[in-house]
């Protein structure tokens, strides 16, 4: 009996297990729903791996083609093969933004063109005597240096040049200098050297073939131990060159330039007329070049400027001009008429850049045309809006160009070098021109700075940039006879009653100058941006769009894709420090003691092994399992 009852009670004992385990497992399916409930109602939530995210992304992102990459898992060459395609088209498209990126940090610009009419203000025009002149200030020195030259000339060309000394000149009755000019020049002297071998100096006997020499002078620094010549291929050339550079010497001594000032506005300029009214004082400024002698500006910022409502010849300046030599200096100047430049207002006249030669016996007329050229300023080109971030002082007093900042540079670098400001340009402050009584090897110094100058050794050319905003005028001229042949014996006569000028030479006595718009409009250059940020959305846009079919919400997704890539490496990063600080605690007893003696001491012959105790909690069954177990054995009971 007992043993039928145990074994009776066996299947009982399995009953009730069975039905343990089942309420055990209903109740895992009840704490499911409230997990995922839990997990739902979360404010932010992130993946628990990469493989997760990636799956995640792949399969509901609305880039095209990256849901390839999961859908064929099973098939390993698909997956391949939109895995090498999808990054291949990824890197493609990254490959153009590269390029648009350059593009759009370069900076170009795009050039508009737009046609303006308009009244147009008139430009400065400044004519010069292309000679000048002998003024009394320095007519003794003057004088001496021509005697030098002459005798110069006759040594080595054998030619007898003409003395023609000023009756007043010979009255000059200042006291003479210590030392007189022939001593400076003979510090200086004009040589013919061997076109082969520089050093080879001609002596005293002119060589019979003289093709295979040049002519120049010598100059040395202060010591004397370091010389070189100066030298030219022509002739006329060098003896011009070596008499400028002792006139110079002469006009710096004169203590001011309103020494100079001799000027004879009705001996130069016989008639003037701008939109047929007469032109008078008011309307033109002198000063004096010291190559090109008197110059007289009309239209410059000192006076009311002028403007042009129609274009044609009758609507500009026209000056009848006097080209004839007399009292000028002819070792200075070899040509003969006079000298024109076109420039802005509160601008100064570099005749040697911008100007050209009238012809005398000929009526020049010049048409023009103005153009304006603005650039963008900052990244988009090296232009300045008034000079003031270039690092040259400006010497004029004048609107900034880049000729004003270059002449500047090379005139601070002269002071620098030499001690002394070169006479053509405006002096600086503290500083005196250069004169070889006071400074002896000025000379030498001027021009080796001058070919440091021209190779742009001393950085003038880069550090002078272009002016942001620029005026120009185009000029085209056009020639014919003044007056003609029939009309030369009454045009001279009326001119010579006026201006009470008695005409030597009819042919080279005077010259005609008409200077105009050629048309009422005038063009103008912009810059714009050519490539703006709009663009270059517009550009990546196109880019994305082309290689992926995507919107911006797509770069949305895969910002957000980025982001949950690094957060979920922070938290896996934080995990592993976790884990990592709590074994290495576990392994080293607190307090820091060395426990090494004492477990020597107490470990015995066998240590004993070690054991786990794991603690399992079983959560208890629901009060609807308990009953159904209850009502399983009274059944089973009964049926006892």
């Amino acid at each position: 009996m007992g043993g039928a009852a145990k074994v009776e009670k066996m299947p009982q004992e399995e009953s009730m297990r069975q039905c343990k385990q089942g309420a055990q497992h209903q109740q895992k399916h009840e704490e499911v729903p409230e997990k995922a409930e839990e997990k739902h109602e979360g404010l932010i939530e992130f993946h628990n791996s990469y493989r997760e995210l990636f799956q995640f992304f792949c399969s509901n992102t609305t880039i095209h083609g990256a849901i390839r990459l999961v859908c064929s898992k099973k098939n390993k060459m698909k997956t391949a093969f939109w895995s090498v395609l999808f990054f291949l088209t990824f890197g493609l498209m990254y490959w153009q933004f590269g390029i648009l990126y350059r593009e759009y940090f370069s900076f170009p610009v795009s050039l508009n063109l737009n046609l303006n009419s308009d009244r147009l203000t008139f430009p400065a025009v400044t004519l010069c005597t292309l000679n000048p002149y002998r003024y009394s200030a320095v007519q003794k020195e003057l004088d001496e240096l021509d005697r030098i030259t002459h005798q110069t000339l006759m040594d080595m060309y054998n030619y007898n040049m003409s003395v023609t000394q000023s009756d007043w000149a010979a009255q000059y009755t200042h006291k003479r200098s210590s030392r007189s000019l022939f001593h400076y020049v003979q510090r200086h002297p004009l040589r013919r050297h061997k076109r082969d071998n520089p050093a080879i100096v001609e002596e005293n006997n002119p060589p019979v073939d003289k093709s295979d020499w040049k002519i120049g002078f010598l100059l040395c620094n202060e010591k004397s131990d370091d010389c070189f010549h100066q030298t030219y291929s022509s002739g006329v050339d060098a003896v011009r060159e070596w008499y400028s550079f002792h006139y110079i010497n002469i006009l710096a001594r004169m203590p001011s330039t309103k020494d100079l000032d001799e000027s004879n506005f009705e001996s130069f300029i016989y008639a003037c007329r701008f939109n047929d009214v007469t032109c008078d004082k008011a309307n033109y400024t002198h000063f004096h070049h010291p190559i090109y002698g008197n110059c007289y500006t009309f239209n410059d910022d000192n006076s009311s400027l002028w403007t042009s409502s129609l274009p044609g010849i009758n609507n500009g300046l026209s000056l009848v001009v006097r080209t004839e030599q007399n009292d000028f200096i002819p070792l200075l100047s070899t040509v003969t008429g006079a000298r024109v430049m076109v420039h802005n207002q509160n601008e100064p006249a570099f005749m040697d850049d911008g100007g050209f030669n009238i012809r005398p016996g000929i009526e020049t007329s010049i048409s023009m045309r103005k153009e304006m050229t603005l650039r963008l300023g900052g990244s988009y080109s090296d232009c300045t809006e008034d000079g003031k971030d270039v690092p040259v002082q400006n010497l004029y007093l004048s609107h900034y160009t880049e000729q004003v900042c270059i002449r500047s540079c090379f005139q601070l670098n002269m002071v620098k070098r030499c001690g002394c400001a070169y006479y053509f340009y405006p002096l600086p402050s503290g500083a005196e021109y250069c004169d070889y009584t006071k400074h002896i090897a000025w000379g030498y110094c001027y021009y080796k700075l001058q070919a440091e100058f021209k190779a742009d050794i001393l950085g003038c050319f880069r550090k002078c940039r272009k002016p942001c905003k620029m005026t120009e005028y185009h000029l085209s001229a056009g020639y014919s006879r003044w007056p003609s042949a029939l009309s030369e014996d009454w045009v001279f006569h009326m001119l010579s009653q006026q201006n009470k000028y008695n005409i030597t030479s009819k042919r080279n006595g005077v010259a005609k100058l008409n200077i105009f718009f050629e048309e009422w409009k005038y063009k103008t250059n912009g810059e714009s941006p050519a490539f703006t940020v709009v663009t270059l959305l517009s550009q990546l846009g196109n880019q994305w769009s082309l290689w992926f079919g995507s919107s911006v919400l797509s770069v949305a997704e895969l910002a957000e894709l980025i982001l949950d890539f690094v957060v979920i490496t922070c938290i896996l990063s934080f995990r592993w420090l976790r884990a990592w600080h709590e074994t290495a605690s576990t392994m080293s007893p607190p307090g820091g003691h060395d426990n090494t003696d004492f477990q020597s001491e107490v470990s015995g012959p066998s240590t004993p092994h070690r054991f786990t105790v794991e603690a399992v909690v079983t959560t208890l069954p629901s009060y609807n399992s308990l009953e159904q177990c209850e009502s399983n054995r009274d059944a089973e009971m009964g049926l006892e």
